[in-house]
């Protein structure tokens, strides 16, 4: 393992499997949340998930013990300042970020560099809240992160070779695939996933088929694992509507431009599996 001890700023889906992922890596890891609550729920997420993969024999119990040892909750981000490495991934909201960046450069030890998860925001917009923008990359782990393979490694115009260099390094010493890619919005896969998944929205719209329809052709029309609806409702819609406003925002492309529905349904908090009820109902 390239870093001993890795902080990971937001304890969501996102930040709770990316945590799972280093600490099976055999890192350090420590999780920043923003309530005590959610940092044990967090915590208690992460023992639910390890107890499913010993039941089902992917890991032993003395495994699971390891790693859940190796995984520690704070609500503080003084907490995070004797990390080598800080992966944030919380709300894709470029304020927020940046904030935090600026935040987190005045506490992590210099040499420390400093990664976020985004999956669509401009890298470098949150390099240059640093005073070390030669040691800012992206590293976007998909959802969920035990489960997917790959993940994208975000090169910005200021990061030096080391940097990337180290940060591609932990991402095959955490038994993933990195993919090199450059500052840009939607970086490889939302920059084609996202036009199509907004297109899927299009066309329930018009009314040219059910969404269960949709989801069967292009199941079974492309070999999808899952049909455009059930991946929204994955992914959450709000978090998508957010990657489609930064696409659009970067590029103007009329394929970027939400679709109304998105929008409405956001609005109604109809927000996919994380509230329940989405474009598919997950109530019952």
């Amino acid at each position: 393992m390239t870093f001993q001890k890795v902080g990971v700023l937001g304890s969501g889906i996102m930040g709770s499997g990316i945590a799972e992922v280093v600490a099976g890596a055999g890192a350090m890891v420590i999780v920043r949340s923003r309530s005590q609550a959610t940092a044990e729920a967090m915590l208690a997420a992460l023992e639910k998930s390890l107890a499913k993969q010993v039941d089902k024999g992917k890991r032993s119990q003395v495994d699971a013990d390891s790693l859940r040892s190796r995984v520690s909750a704070t609500t503080r981000l003084t907490d995070l300042a004797d990390c080598d490495l800080v992966i944030e991934s919380v709300v894709e909201d470029l304020d927020v970020k940046r904030a935090l960046f600026n935040e987190l450069n005045h506490i992590i030890n210099p040499s420390a560099i400093l990664a976020t998860n985004t999956s669509t925001l401009s890298v470098i917009e949150l390099a240059m809240e640093t005073s070390r923008p030669e040691r800012v990359c992206g590293v976007h782990f998909f959802n969920p992160a035990p489960a997917m393979t790959i993940v994208e490694v975000v090169r910005p115009l200021c990061a030096s070779d080391e940097t990337m260099e180290a940060v591609t390094r932990f991402v095959v010493a955490c038994g993933k695939e990195p993919v090199n890619v450059k500052d840009q919005a939607g970086f490889v896969v939302n920059a084609l996933l996202f036009p199509y998944l907004n297109n899927a929205v299009r066309l329930l719209d018009q009314g040219v088929a059910t969404k269960e329809d949709i989801d069967t052709a292009m199941k079974g029309g492309c070999g999808f694992p899952m049909g455009p609806f059930a991946l929204l409702d994955l992914v959450g819609l709000d978090t998508s509507l957010a990657i489609l406003d930064a696409l659009y925002a970067e590029f103007a492309d009329p394929n970027f431009a939400p679709v109304p529905l998105l929008r409405r349904m956001v609005s109604a908090g109809r927000l996919g599996r994380k509230s329940g009820t989405g474009f598919y109902d997950y109530r019952r």
